[in-house]
């Protein structure tokens, strides 16, 4: 039996297309000169859906009136898709702004059909929308489920079973069908009013009097038909966009919506089975005749990831430590670098000392909080001068030098910037105490092709304290000199 999960927004239109009408007020949506969506305000004075413009500005002359945008709330809904193609990549649009999910294979992937409901709520509450959720063995049982209006209690609108599936779409009026509405008039006048009194009528008659869509969206409903479903394909590329309700004078207040883009790229990256390695976020700022450049931000990843939690988090250091130079008016979300989502690891046993996912998500978040150049890691370099060979590499290169299996000759890790210069007590070097050769010597001679030619022989040198030393002896003229360049741990 198969799983499907029915999302309708009841305000969608509003929500669409002001984000910022969460706040209290009497807004009327317009359509065609008559009503399609209106606020609890709005109808606790009176407006009623299909009422005409003239009769909203009559009865309730303070509402606040706008105009229907259909471009922008296809485009919500198509983020909507986008970001909830993350659970399943089985994701199809509906009837009256709703969206269809079928979950059959991804509940135990989820933890079940509660834990999946509720990922999929908190997701459609971080985009900015109130969804009406429902579960059911069929797709259009669920979305009939989904539109159904609840009254004083909470209606049900998870059902497991096909037989109290049934009995709960009994109960719902036959009007929520789309395919009725033509013949609602007559269905009215012989008392057919629920979705139970509909399927009570005989079918050669109900075919005669109706169209056949009608008898085949009830067979669907109640699974004695086939469904058939056009799938939410993602897109090659991914670059989103927001437009904010408000300007925004803080970079670390623009995380909250954010997110939003976020999911959206989430969505992506599992329904092309991709992880992002390097991706940009643009603060726009004004347009116009004053237009100021948007302030770019870009994000590295140690490792390629696709989890948005884990994204959120580098987001949120990163943008804690930037200054704006002008209000920020909206967001834009681009991927600079992808790669093939990894497989999980097939080993039995964890590796010891912890994961390599776990070290680079450390270095992530300390580039983070510190900058490209406040994370170091050693890069040996192909030369024998000890100088040149130990060098530190910053920002996002640190991860790849620091993962690199070298082979390191028997060198102290703290290397001095310049050497000290010894003295000479009875021809022995002393540095705190006379200095006893335990190794050496090593002899470096090399540089010659960069004018910067060394001759020395180095030494591991203990002092009377037991501390070990890398020093080294060179010769000036007839004098040699001897030279401290390191000290062991």
């Amino acid at each position: 039996m198969r799983s499907w999960i029915g999302i309708h927004l009841p305000l969608f239109p509003l929500e669409a297309l002001r984000p910022c009408w969460s706040e209290p007020g009497k807004h009327v949506l317009i359509h065609r000169e008559y009503v399609m969506a209106m606020s609890p305000q709005a109808a606790h004075a009176g407006v009623r859906i299909g009422m005409r413009r003239a009769g909203v500005q009559t009865i309730c002359p303070d509402a606040t009136l706008h105009e229907r945008d259909e471009t922008r709330e296809r485009e919500a809904l198509d983020s909507i898709a986008l970001a909830l193609l993350q659970y399943t990549p089985e994701v199809a649009f509906a009837e009256r702004c709703s969206l269809l999910l079928d979950v059959t294979a991804s509940l135990r992937a989820f933890g079940g059909r509660l834990a999946l409901s509720r990922l999929v709520r908190h997701s459609m509450l971080v985009l900015g929308f109130t969804p009406q959720l429902s579960m059911a063995p069929t797709a259009q049982g669920a979305w009939l489920l989904a539109c159904a209006r609840s009254g004083r209690r909470p209606a049900r609108r998870r059902m497991i079973r096909m037989g109290n599936m049934m009995r709960r779409l009994d109960a719902l009026p036959c009007m929520l069908l789309p395919q009725v509405q033509p013949y609602l008039q007559w269905l009215e006048g012989i008392g057919c009013k629920t979705l139970g009194d509909l399927r009570k009528l005989p079918r050669a008659g109900l075919q005669r009097r109706c169209d056949k869509s009608v008898l085949d969206a009830l067979d669907r409903a109640y699974g004695q038909a086939a469904e058939l479903h056009d799938w939410v394909q993602p897109p090659q590329s991914f670059a989103a966009r927001l437009e904010l309700p408000d300007r925004i004078e803080h970079a670390d207040s623009a995380l909250f919506a954010a997110r939003r883009l976020l999911l959206q790229m989430t969505g992506w990256l599992v329904a092309r089975q991709l992880a992002v390695s390097r991706f940009l976020l643009l603060l726009e700022h004004e347009r116009g005749r004053t237009a100021i450049a948007p302030t770019p931000l870009e994000i590295a990843l140690a490792a390629p990831v696709w989890q948005e939690e884990h994204l959120t988090r580098l987001l949120k250091e990163r943008l804690a430590r930037v200054e704006l130079i002008a209000p920020v008016i909206g967001l834009r979300l681009e991927v600079a670098q992808i790669s093939p989502m990894l497989p999980p690891t097939e080993s039995l046993f964890p590796e010891p000392g912890g994961a390599p996912a776990d070290f680079h998500r450390l270095l992530e978040l300390l580039k983070a909080r510190l900058g490209d150049h406040g994370v170091l890691a050693p890069s040996p370099q192909a030369d024998h001068r000890p100088e040149i060979a130990n060098a530190w590499t910053p920002g996002h290169a640190a991860e790849s030098a620091a993962g690199r299996n070298v082979h390191y000759a028997e060198r102290p890790f703290w290397l001095l910037k310049q050497p000290v210069e010894l003295i000479v007590r009875n021809e022995r070097p002393y540095y705190g105490s006379p200095l006893r050769m335990v190794k050496g010597p090593e002899r470096i001679e090399c540089g010659w092709w960069d004018g910067r030619l060394i001759m020395r022989d180095y030494f591991v040198a203990q002092a009377e304290n037991s501390n070990f030393y890398w020093i080294y002896r060179e010769r000036h003229g007839m004098e040699i000199c001897w030279f401290l360049q390191g000290l062991f741990g």
